[in-house]
């Protein structure tokens, strides 16, 4: 193996975002890309970016918002991340929103068997399609993973659900209690292995490890995925979701490290996705300056397999 972790990873920028803005969530990798990430990582492989028709915010006859990019980013990440995997490569997915694992999760799944997934999150995000009053897919696609919903998803979609079983997600840093009371959906807490922020705030790496150690014994292969909405606001400004009362508190940028280096240390995951910036929120470039500085900690501890 190379001996710059770096050097094994691909870098695939997502002009997606689900809520239909422009470019919001979209403009991520030209953003990070313009706060150094390839001098950060010199020795990654960049790769072309994911670009997707117009977004438009209007609901599909399904109930997606921005249905035709979605329908088009699913697919074409699917691809890309499947390419990587069988070369042996870690695909690191920057940009975009949560929607990403509707592609990332069944491309694994396709390449290595059993697919995992350590879900780093301040929402559950398993609202099923007929929960939705929104129609955005980054609050349903651990229910769409899993089974739980999906039976009028559109055909390219539905077709590669579920994905994941019960056993193979462990969910972390969940913080949404009060947005799910507003909107009556239930937790899926003792269905699936969940540790709250307050439980992860007590022992981050610790909880990290076993979280990692759990998906080794349960799945082939595991996926990391960090939703930036984890961090508190004062953290991370530039996420309609880290400023949102209705999901107080947050973690800091420290344990958000300390949580992800020490999974990736116990081996065995094979991919990463990094969201949700919008960069609508972010004039000035400071916070992709710190998804960089990030991103780089990610990279020195990721390898494939």
């Amino acid at each position: 193996m190379a001996s710059d972790p770096a050097a094994e990873i691909d870098l695939v920028g997502v002009r997606f975002d689900g809520m239909g803005r422009s470019p919001g969530q979209a403009g991520a990798p030209q953003a990070l890309r313009a706060a150094g990430l390839e001098t950060a990582l010199p020795a990654a492989e960049l790769t072309s970016d994911v670009i997707l028709p117009a977004p438009t915010s209007a609901r599909s006859p399904a109930g997606f918002i921005n249905e035709p990019a979605l329908l088009a980013m699913v697919d074409t990440v699917y691809s890309r991340v499947g390419h990587s995997l069988r070369t042996g490569r870690f695909p690191l997915l920057y940009g975009a929103d949560c929607a990403v694992l509707l592609a990332a999760i069944p491309a694994l799944r396709d390449t290595t068997g059993r697919a995992g997934l350590l879900f780093v999150d301040a929402h559950e995000d398993a609202t099923t399609m007929e929960q939705s009053d929104t129609g955005e897919a980054a609050s349903m696609e651990i229910a769409l993973l899993l089974g739980l919903t999906g039976t009028h998803a559109p055909e390219p979609l539905r077709s590669r659900l579920p994905a994941l079983d019960l056993d193979t997600i462990v969910m972390l840093g969940q913080r949404d209690h009060l947005y799910r009371r507003q909107i009556g959906v239930p937790t899926i807490a003792g269905q699936v292995p969940l540790h709250s922020l307050e439980e992860l705030r007590g022992d981050p790496a610790g909880i990290a490890t076993d979280a990692a150690d759990y998906l080794v014994r349960h799945a082939h292969g595991w996926w990391l995925h960090i939703d930036l909405d984890v961090l508190a606001g004062s953290e991370f400004p530039a996420c309609d979701a880290a400023t949102d009362p209705a999901t107080p508190d947050g973690l800091t940028w420290t344990e958000l490290v300390t949580v992800t280096t020490a999974a990736l240390r116990t081996g065995g995951c094979r991919g990463c996705s990094i969201g949700v910036y919008n960069t609508d929120l972010d004039p000035g470039g400071h916070a992709a300056t710190r998804i960089v500085a990030f991103i780089a900690d990610v990279a020195a501890h990721a390898r494939p397999g």
